[in-house]
C-alpha cells in the first residue's frame, strides 16, 4: 500500500509498533526495510526525511488487522 503525508513521524512509528506481524518499507531500489526494527526507522526516515513530511512511501503488512491499523492512522491521525 501506498502512503501519503505523514506529517507526524513520531505516531506513524507508534502506530507500527502496534502492528502484530512483519511491516515492511519497499524502498526506490526494490528493498524491503523491516519498520520494525529501530535501526531500520532511523535508516529509512535519515533517506526519506524531508521539510518534516513523508510525501510518499510503500508500506507492506502481512497482517489484514495491520492493514487496518495503518489505513485507520492514514485517514484519521496521518495528516
Amino acid at each position: 500500500m501506498k502512503v501519503q503525508n505523514i506529517t507526524d513521524i513520531e505516531a506513524f512509528f507508534k502506530v507500527v509498533d502496534a502492528c502484530k506481524g512483519r511491516v515492511e518499507l519497499v524502498t526506490g531500489e526494490g528493498d524491503r526495510l523491516n519498520l520494525k526494527s529501530k535501526l531500520s526507522q532511523y535508516v529509512s526516515m535519515a533517506n526519506i526525511f524531508s521539510n518534516g513530511e513523508i510525501p510518499e512511501l510503500e508500506i507492506i503488512a502481512y497482517e489484514k488487522e495491520d492493514t487496518d491499523k495503518l489505513i485507520g492512522f492514514m485517514i484519521n491521525g496521518g495528516q
